[in-house]
């Protein structure tokens, strides 16, 4: 089948692909909706590097957290195609083998699924700074699409709500470590994904007993736990 193509100031789509860009859902605000009945996409990224300007995003992993607990019937997991892309450090650590870039999905159908996949509802993530804004220049260069899903970042929340009984370190290892989580394979994007779901589900049942049932309150009081720690450094 024939597909038009159409470029103007953006990436050059198919007709398709601007129509199903288009019908994406305008992301939700952080609401009242109870924990137990919220839905947010746990996401994270395997990235050819760390530097948000000039590094791409390599594979995706995502799951769904909703009705108080993790739909394991509904994951979204993709390697992107990124072909001749060099063997780096990072790209040896995440075990992507070049064949597997190779065979990857386009990045713009994959990124579509992906933002299909996560509809409406909040992003919750470890590190979240750094995939918002790997994500986020994605679809733009991908897409020309905009982010504006909302953010969380587990790696606040986990300290913020176990003041007293916190890991010396704050990586994802350390908290999977000091919940006593399994993990079938770090540094891989779905199953990064998981485990960090598997966190954000314990660390909503420290929110509500603290009296924090939704993502708006546990939103504004990170919000000010984090001018708190940034007032110590100064």
């Amino acid at each position: 089948m024939n597909m038009a193509w159409f470029k103007s100031r953006g990436p050059s789509l198919a007709l398709e692909q601007i129509q199903r860009r288009d019908s994406l859902p305008a992301p939700a605000p952080l609401g009242t909706c109870p924990l137990a009945e919220q839905r947010v996409v746990v996401l994270d990224l395997e990235t050819s590097g760390l530097d948000t300007r000039r590094d791409i995003v390599l594979s995706i992993g995502a799951v769904v957290i909703e009705n108080g607990g993790i739909d394991m019937r509904n994951q979204f997991e993709c390697t992107l195609h990124r072909p001749n892309q060099p063997i780096s450090e990072s790209v040896l650590i995440h075990g992507i083998a070049p064949s597997e870039l190779e065979a990857g999905t386009d990045p713009a159908e994959a990124l579509l699924d992906l933002m299909e996949f996560v509809g409406d509802s909040p992003i919750l993530a470890f590190h979240s700074g750094f995939d918002q804004r790997m994500l986020s220049r994605a679809l733009k260069a991908s897409l020309g699409y905009k982010l504006r899903h909302p953010f969380m970042d587990v790696a606040e929340l986990a300290p913020m709500l176990c003041p007293n009984n916190a890991p010396r370190g704050n990586r994802l290892d350390d908290w999977t470590q000091h919940f006593k989580l399994q993990v079938l394979q770090r540094h891989h994007a779905s199953a990064d994904a998981l485990v960090t779901a598997e966190i954000a589900l314990i660390l909503f049942s420290r929110a509500r007993k603290q009296g924090l049932d939704n993502l708006k309150d546990l939103n504004q009081r990170l919000n000010n736990w984090r001018q708190r720690q940034q007032a110590r450094l100064i």
